[in-house]
C-alpha cells in the first residue's frame, strides 16, 4: 500500500538522528527469499525478507499445540492450555495466522505490542516454522503502554521487546514505532498521539468504521495481578478517559510512576485483541472478568471489549478459579 512519508517533528527527528541511538546493539542484514513446503495443518506464506533491526523508529518515525480447551464466553472466546509452554505455541500460530491473512489482504499487519511476561509469550514466533515463513516486511509495531524511560533502561517496554523478540526476527527497524523517550511524559503521549494521527492519514493504520479511530490489526495484551492493562489501573482516573488516544499517567501505582497509554475508546476498537494471562497469581481477576461474580467498579481488564475478535489465552493457572 502506498503512503505518503511521515513528517517527522523537529525533537524527534533530531533524536532519531543521534548518535547515542548507537549504544543499542544491532543485527545482522540478511536479505533471503523463500517458499516452504509444510503439511496441510500448517500455514503456507509467501515470500518475506530477512533483513535489518536495530532500535527503530521512533513514533515520530520507529505447531498448534491441541492442548488447550476452547469456550465461548459473553467476552470473547477463552481458551485454557495445560501449560505456559503450550498457550505460546498456540498463540504464535495463532498471530501468525493471522498475520499471514491481514498480510495478504491489506500489504501491512499493524501490531500493538504490551510489556509484562507478553514477550516470553511470543517466543515460539521466533523460531521455525515462523521465523522464515512469516512475512516480517509487512510488520509494523506499535507499543500499547510504555514507560518513560531510556530505551536500555531496565524498565522499558521497548527494550523487552527488542531483547526478546525484535532483535530475533527481521522486522523493518522504520516499521517500529517506540516513544520519544527524550520528551516529559505528557509531551511524550502527545508525540505518539499525533505519530498514530499521521499513520491513520497515511493509511498505515487502519480506522474504525464505528468509531472512527485507529484500528489496529492485534493488540497483544497482558495483564497485572490487581487487573490493570496497558497502564489503566483500577480506580484511576485514566481508565475514564475517552478524548485522548494517547494519555500519559505520572503517578503509576507500580513504578515507574511516569508512562504513557494507549485509552480504553483507541484499545477497544482493535480489530483483534488477544489478552494472555498465565499464573495463579491472576486467577482472581481473570475470574472477575469471565466468571459469574459481580462487583461494584469493574476492574480494567473487565473494561477490554473490543469491537472485532477477542481471544483469552491462559494457563490452566490463571484459569484456576473459572
Amino acid at each position: 500500500m502506498a503512503s505518503s512519508p511521515l513528517q517527522l517533528s523537529t525533537p524527534l527527528r533530531t533524536l532519531f538522528l543521534s548518535p547515542s541511538l548507537g549504544r543499542l546493539p544491532r543485527i545482522p542484514f540478511q536479505a533471503s527469499l523463500f517458499w516452504q513446503r509444510v503439511t496441510p495443518k500448517t500455514l503456507v506464506f509467501s515470500t518475506g525478507i530477512r533483513g535489518v533491526s536495530g532500535p527503530g523508529r521512533f513514533c515520530s518515525r520507529a505447531k498448534a499445540s491441541m492442548a488447550g480447551t476452547t469456550t465461548e464466553k459473553g467476552k470473547g472466546k477463552v481458551e485454557v492450555f495445560a501449560s505456559e509452554e503450550d498457550l505460546s505455541v498456540s498463540l504464535a500460530k495463532y498471530t501468525a495466522d493471522l498475520a499471514d491473512k491481514l498480510s495478504k489482504e491489506k500489504s501491512t499487519f499493524t501490531v500493538v505490542l504490551s510489556g509484562g511476561s507478553l514477550i516470553k509469550s511470543l517466543r515460539k514466533l521466533v523460531e521455525p516454522p515462523y521465523i522464515d515463513s512469516v512475512d516480517w516486511s509487512a510488520w509494523q509495531v506499535f507499543w500499547v503502554d510504555e514507560r518513560v524511560v531510556p530505551k536500555d533502561h531496565d524498565d522499558s517496554n521497548y527494550k523487552l521487546a527488542f531483547d526478546g523478540f525484535l532483535s530475533k526476527v527481521p522486522i523493518l527497524p522504520g516499521n517500529v514505532y517506540s516513544i520519544n523517550d527524550a520528551l516529559s511524559a505528557e509531551g511524550a503521549a502527545d508525540d505518539y498521539e499525533t505519530c498514530l494521527k499521521h499513520l491513520v492519514n497515511s493509511g498505515v493504520i487502519s480506522v474504525s468504521a464505528a468509531t472512527g479511530l485507529p484500528k489496529f490489526d492485534l493488540m497483544l495484551l497482558g495483564m497485572g495481578p490487581d487487573g490493570h492493562v496497558a497502564s489503566l489501573f483500577p480506580g484511576h482516573p485514566l481508565v475514564r478517559e475517552n478524548e485522548k488516544w494517547v494519555t500519559f499517567i505520572k503517578d503509576s501505582p507500580k513504578p515507574p510512576p511516569e508512562r504513557i497509554t494507549f485509552t480504553f475508546p483507541v484499545i477497544n476498537s482493535s480489530a483483534h485483541i488477544a489478552l494472555v494471562v498465565c499464573g495463579a497469581g491472576k486467577a482472581g481477576p481473570v475470574h472477575a472478568a469471565l466468571g459469574n461474580g459481580r462487583n461494584s467498579e469493574p476492574l480494567p481488564v473487565q473494561m477490554v471489549s473490543p469491537e472485532g475478535e477477542m481471544v483469552w489465552f491462559l494457563d490452566k493457572d490463571a484459569a484456576s478459579k473459572l
